[in-house]
């Protein structure tokens, strides 16, 4: 095995590996129910596998257009426009991605320039930060009200300051399920008016929410639109991660700059997939099902918990649900779920490693995208805890 000798000088010195890669291999070590990575246990709707198959059979296997294929985007541009009544202009305003962590990446790699401030909500989705510190920003993290996780708008209005170059949000929230409001939306524009403050707003869940709520996508509003990267996922959506699609909505003049990022870090995405795509999105039912279908899955998870020691507030959106277990431990959130992967079989995330200075509100994150069957599974060892 080569050695290097050199001293080696590391541009992320601090970012350990992912607790997602952490826990599941916790998860498969133990060989225990894995409910910490977000990740469905079911198969995407064969007629998605079938599209895909015969994509590849009629010759789509070389490099598809750097921007992504001109009919997906369209698709893309048809679907937002009918549920949203916004225009988005295909050729210019929509780039297909390798999933959403890539948007996000190439987001930030295009903007984010030495010393510049980023403000992010915590608990946040690790990839933001560590992007941020790659490109020599500085994280400015607002910390989220633990037991409802709202925003403080008025601290966010106080930090904002001449260096702050973006503002990210996330709704859907990974890992609350807490869902932005109007008034939520209506407090960012007010702040954002009349700068020169981008936006990234990460809604890889939207169509995932419960209870009658709507999404606020950032492109209802007139004064985030205009300034804001919209992040989404298919691979969320349909249930094939490992697919790793996703796109990003843009004004034209940042798409630009996006994609002179994206055509290095990238270039192009799975070809006979966004082929299969296009084709499938064009059918509204495949993707307005999926509220009523998650809905049950989380209906029935807590109703199968609820003579436990966990106390919950039902998750509002995103497939997954926090879990509070401070009846039941001092342990802090991380031995604690160890311990669940190694004694109990059954991996969970804890939520610290997600908030600012490691805050311990003593909650794991579960992922219910999961088969009944292991739904049932999980519950019976959450009850007997």
């Amino acid at each position: 095995m080569p050695i290097y000798n050199s001293t080696f000088s590391s541009k992320l010195p601090e970012v350990p590996t992912s607790i997602f890669s952490v826990m599941s291999a916790w998860a498969h070590q133990e060989n225990a129910l894995n409910l910490a990575q977000g990740f469905p246990d079911f198969e995407s709707d064969p007629k998605l596998i079938e599209l895909v198959n015969k994509a590849m059979l009629h010759g789509n296997n070389q490099y598809a257009p750097m921007p992504g294929i001109y009919s997906l985007r369209k698709a893309i541009s048809e679907k937002i426009e009918n549920l949203y009544g916004i225009s988005f202009n295909p050729e210019t305003e929509i780039t297909i991605t390798a999933g959403a962590t890539q948007a996000i990446f190439t987001a930030i790699a295009a903007c984010v320039k030495k010393d510049d401030e980023v403000l992010i909500f915590k608990p946040a989705y690790d990839c933001y930060e560590p992007t941020i510190q790659l490109f020599g920003g500085k994280t400015i993290a607002v910390q989220l009200d633990p037991e409802n996780f709202k925003i403080d708008w008025q601290l966010v209005k106080s930090l904002i300051t001449a260096k702050t170059k973006m503002i990210i949000i996330n709704t859907p929230h990974n890992p609350s399920g807490r869902i932005l409001t109007k008034d939520d939306m209506f407090q960012l524009e007010n702040i954002l008016k009349n700068t020169n403050i981008l936006l990234l707003s990460d809604e890889v869940y939207e169509h995932i929410i419960f209870d009658g709520e709507k999404h606020r996508t950032a492109a209802l509003f007139p004064a985030l639109v205009e300034r804001a990267f919209i992040v989404a996922s298919f691979g969320k959506t349909f249930h094939n991660t490992g697919w790793k699609m996703g796109y990003c909505l843009a004004p034209s003049v940042l798409m630009k700059e996006f994609r002179k990022v994206h055509q290095f870090n990238v270039f192009s995405v799975n070809h006979p997939t966004q082929v299969a795509l296009a084709e499938y999105i064009k059918t509204p039912k495949n993707y307005l099902i999926l509220n009523r279908f998650y809905q049950q899955k989380r209906d029935l998870f807590l109703s199968l918990i609820k003579g436990s020691r966990f106390e919950f507030t039902p998750s509002k959106g995103t497939y997954f649900q926090l879990l509070n277990f401070k009846n039941i431990t001092n342990e802090s959130d991380t031995d604690f779920a160890i311990r669940l992967t190694k004694e109990k079989k059954i991996a969970a995330i804890p939520i610290s490693v997600f908030n600012e200075n490691k805050l311990d509100t003593k909650v794991l994150r579960f992922c219910f995208a999961k088969t009944d069957e292991t739904l049932k599974k999980a519950a019976e060892i959450l009850c007997n805890i």
